[in-house]
């Protein structure tokens, strides 16, 4: 839709308040709402006055003027509001110089869209992201200086099992949770709501399933779409499951390791580069994969410790991406192979099906900056000719340790990735997508807020193996 199109779809259906959505730097999502009538053809270039000061990785309290641009093609009507609310993604604009605010991580990844039609590599460029998730029904956590808990339940975590009262049985075992049909899948329903919600806002569901995990873990998968709409529609996709949810009194969790002992959420991310409607990455090497693919393969397995600063961007991802366990640590490719970063699906012989899966990302991420990040390390490939070597198609937990060593590794810690984003970002500077500057708040934020903060705080199982010491 353009501007004149909104107003007569937001006529059509009664709509009463304009709803403006945009995105702070860690990956939040923050809105603003207007009665109708402020929404004019003249909003879509003059935006609306906002505060950025207050904004996580913002301005500061000296420049905080910020405009906020309404794009058109992003309108949906809010399924969850009483009233009826026309929403829309925004982009942010500095108001004296009338130029988008490099902050804006919307601004990034539309940024590295333009750069790869500058580079003449590829003119699209595909992402589909399968962001899982747990649905819980209870959750307390708390922090002060003297004590420090969470406590998490599900109907159906298999910790339920030898509950006294209103137990029914049937949860799935630790590990043990995919593809059940109910009763043992407890939230078939609720994750057909979630689709049906989805595609009322204009995603389209590919499909729905249990995940692995016990206490409700889930995935919904929608279909792929360009970079900067793939991520405007991941910041949908999260707020309607919360608001589904919400509304059944459940409570969903994005967290990548919420659950000791059972599977982590991941958010393995489909990618492909196409030119003048024609798939780059098909070809007739190894898994059907163009010289092209192999080399955007190459730059992303060669910059995938700096990528997962932003793929994977809280202590928590590091509680997932452990080696030994589920997580895709190792940085090799492979077909089928799920133990590697990268996988090639081969669930279609088309063409136009070929594409790479990017592992190690996890939901906790803010889709703008991880997308963007992906793309700049895999142009890098193919601009620089980076050979992945062979692929890993051997079971990694079979491998001796004369093998083993030979398999480079992700990072261990948030603070090992934002050391390694922090020597290794040349590739984010082309074309302008991301600066120096907005790395810089990157690593300075997260190591203060998030990894220092961690680290200053005792674990609660530290006092199980030190207490008496």
């Amino acid at each position: 839709m353009d501007a004149k199109g909104v107003l007569e779809f937001a006529k059509q259906n009664n709509a009463k308040i304009v709803d403006i959505r945009f995105t702070d730097l860690p990956g939040l999502w923050h809105h603003v709402s207007f009665p109708m009538h402020q929404l004019k053809e003249s909003s879509f270039e003059d935006g609306f006055g906002i505060d950025g000061s207050s904004i996580r990785g913002w301005a500061a309290i000296h420049e905080s003027d910020m405009l906020l641009v309404p794009d058109p093609t992003t309108a949906f009507l809010d399924p969850f509001r009483d009233v009826p609310t026309l929403c829309m993604i925004g982009d942010i604009i500095d108001p004296i110089t009338k130029q988008a605010y490099p902050r804006d991580p919307r601004h990034i990844a539309r940024k590295a869209e333009a750069y790869l039609g500058y580079s003449k590599l590829a003119d699209q460029a595909f992402f589909g992201a399968e962001a899982e998730f747990f649905i819980f029904d209870n959750v307390r956590f708390d922090q002060r200086e003297q004590h420090g808990f969470y406590f998490i339940d599900a109907e159906e975590g298999r910790w339920n099992s030898g509950r006294e009262t209103h137990n029914l049985g049937y949860r799935p075992r630790y590990k043990e949770g995919y593809f059940p049909v109910p009763p043992t899948d407890h939230y078939l329903d609720l994750r057909t709501e979630m689709a049906l919600r989805m595609e009322e806002c204009g995603l389209k569901v590919e499909c729905h399933h249990h995940e692995v995990a016990t206490g409700g873990q889930t995935e919904i998968d929608i279909q792929y779409d360009q970079l900067l709409r793939s991520a405007d529609n991941m910041m949908l996709f999260k707020y309607i499951v919360r608001n589904v949810a919400y509304q059944y009194g459940k409570t969903v969790t994005f967290m990548p390791k919420p659950i000791f002992g059972d599977n982590g959420s991941g958010m393995h991310t489909h990618q492909s580069l196409w030119s003048q409607g024609k798939p780059l990455f098909a070809g007739d090497g190894y898994a059907g994969l163009s010289q092209t693919a192999m080399w955007y393969i190459g730059g992303l397995l060669k910059h995938a410790p700096a990528v997962v600063a932003f793929a994977a961007p809280t202590t928590n991802s590091y509680k997932r991406l452990v080696p030994g366990f589920e997580a895709p640590v190792n940085l090799a490719y492979s077909r089928r192979n799920r133990s590697a970063a990268i996988r090639i699906p081969m669930y279609s012989a088309s063409p136009k099906a070929k594409r790479i899966e990017f592992r190690p990302p996890d939901p906790s991420c803010n889709p703008y900056l991880a997308f963007a990040a992906m793309l700049m390390a895999g142009l890098d490939g193919i601009a620089n000719k980076i050979d992945p070597g062979p692929p890993l198609d051997k079971d990694i937990y079979d491998l001796s340790p004369e093998e083993l060593k030979g398999v480079p590794s992700l990072p261990a810690s948030l603070e090992e990735a934002l050391r390694a984003l922090e020597a290794d970002h040349e590739f984010l500077l082309k074309g302008d997508v991301f600066t120096e500057e907005v790395i810089q708040l990157w690593i300075d934020y997260k190591m203060k807020n998030e990894v220092q903060a961690v680290r200053q705080r005792p674990h609660p199982y530290e006092f199980q193996l030190y207490y008496d010491i």
